[in-house]
């Protein structure tokens, strides 16, 4: 038995660890430039679609999916569960707890990014910890300073007036980004309710400075088997 992980995040790096000397590949979408190697078997890039995923499936003798993608993916997750279901072929998402604003966090829920111009004044300094594929919907925050941190340095200008890029490796400690803040001046952080012990250090931070938070609202969960630890989700691999 063959098991395809698709990856990207912690929780897919640990599944690959733990899943060394069996049968696995791990498959990542090659949205950084020089991701860290993993111990497994590693293919980077779209498949090109529903049928390319599918001829990949039976090129690759696949017999199950574990999908530890991010938990913002939703149209990948979507699109797998589904051809996952057509194909008879057992598939498990794997999606970590949502974080809990905790006592001192000012936190704001939003649906979207393009909901952000709503809550944020003119003239305010925004950290986005968004990432960079999503970065145009914040193309209405405009007469705001709009910062972006990402892992590569970008290959142009930012995509609209009033932005910058910052580019920064993960992991970062509360005490990084309590200083990166206060040399900022920044006054809102916007990010996706990912998740994760090692990215809320930025919450964290926000909490100590007294900085408000947009927090975008995850996609709606599937109604396909999820599992929330990676250990749940090595123990299906074991039932399979």
């Amino acid at each position: 038995m063959t098991v395809l992980i698709l990856g990207g995040t912690s929780d897919a790096r640990r599944l690959a660890e733990a899943l060394v000397g069996t049968n696995a590949i791990i498959s990542l979408a090659g949205a950084t430039r020089a991701p860290e190697r993993l111990p497994l078997p590693t293919r980077v890039g779209g498949f090109g679609g529903k049928q390319g995923f599918q001829e990949y499936l039976e090129q690759y003798s696949i017999s199950a999916v574990l999908d530890a993608t991010h938990p913002f993916a939703d149209q990948i997750t979507t699109r797998t569960a589904q051809i996952c279901s057509q194909l008879n072929m057992p598939y498990l998402q794997l999606l970590r707890p949502g974080w809990l604003a905790e006592p001192g966090d000012h936190w704001i829920e939003i649906r979207s990014e393009k909901d952000a111009v709503d809550h944020v004044p003119i003239g305010s300094t925004v950290f986005l910890g968004t990432g960079r594929q999503t970065l145009d919907r914040f193309a209405n925050l405009k007469g705001r300073e709009l910062i972006c941190r990402q892992i590569d340095p970008p290959n142009g200008p930012f995509p609209f007036s009033g932005g910058r890029f910052l580019v920064g490796r993960p992991p970062f400690s509360v005490n990084d980004e309590v200083l990166l803040f206060s040399e900022l001046g920044v006054d809102y952080l916007i990010v996706k309710n990912a998740g994760g012990a090692a990215s809320r250090t930025k919450l964290t931070a926000a909490n100590r400075l007294g900085i408000p938070v947009l927090m975008i609202a995850r996609p709606p969960r599937g109604n396909w088997q999820i599992v929330e630890t990676v250990d749940a989700a090595l123990e299906w691999v074991r039932t399979l």
